[in-house]
């Protein structure tokens, strides 16, 4: 299901959809309206340009991914490892991976998982309208379970470390429980 309404990178049928704030500052990217599947060697290029920041937040997506029950995900076994994912599949059509600087928009997708990197953008987003019931499980992650929508740290290695990485994995796993 193709959802003009969501601007950002990514597979129009992405199950997993990851939320930021911010887009990367390159001038190709400034006047975005939807959803643009890259291409192989864009997220390199994404890297070069933006530096250690949008490294981290790949980084993190593709360890998260690679975290996931491989019994809900099939991800593991489109490349060897995450770093290879990464390079060759993140974010591209076909990945079933998005990320996104728009609200969420919560159709009834069975298998979508909506996560929201940062507690304060998701306050943010709850302020621009965003219709979800919240469950604080602590300080920095949230779920609503209904909805498939998690809350965690923003993707970056000092905040959603790998012990909280896993824990999200977790999280994510329980949706279908």
């Amino acid at each position: 299901m193709n959802n003009t309404s969501d601007i950002g990178f990514g597979d129009t049928a992405a199950g997993i959809r990851v939320y930021i704030a911010r887009r990367p500052p390159m001038a190709e990217y400034a006047e975005l309206t939807q959803l643009k599947q890259l291409q192989s060697g864009e997220v390199t290029l994404i890297n070069s340009a933006c530096g250690n920041g949008w490294r981290k937040v790949f980084n993190v997506y593709a360890k998260l991914l690679f975290a996931l029950d491989t019994k809900q995900f099939a991800f593991t076994r489109q490349a060897a490892s995450w770093q290879q994912y990464r390079d060759r599949r993140l974010l591209q059509a076909g990945s079933d991976t998005a990320l996104l600087f728009s609200i969420p928009q919560l159709l009834p997708r069975v298998n979508t998982v909506h996560i929201i990197a940062g507690r304060t953008y998701a306050k943010a987003l709850l302020d621009a309208g965003l219709t979800v019931q919240l469950s604080w499980l602590n300080n920095e992650f949230a779920i609503d379970k209904f909805n498939r929508v998690l809350v965690c740290p923003y993707f970056d290695y000092r905040q959603l470390n790998n012990e909280k990485l896993v824990y999200l994995a977790q999280l994510i796993r329980t949706l279908d429980e």
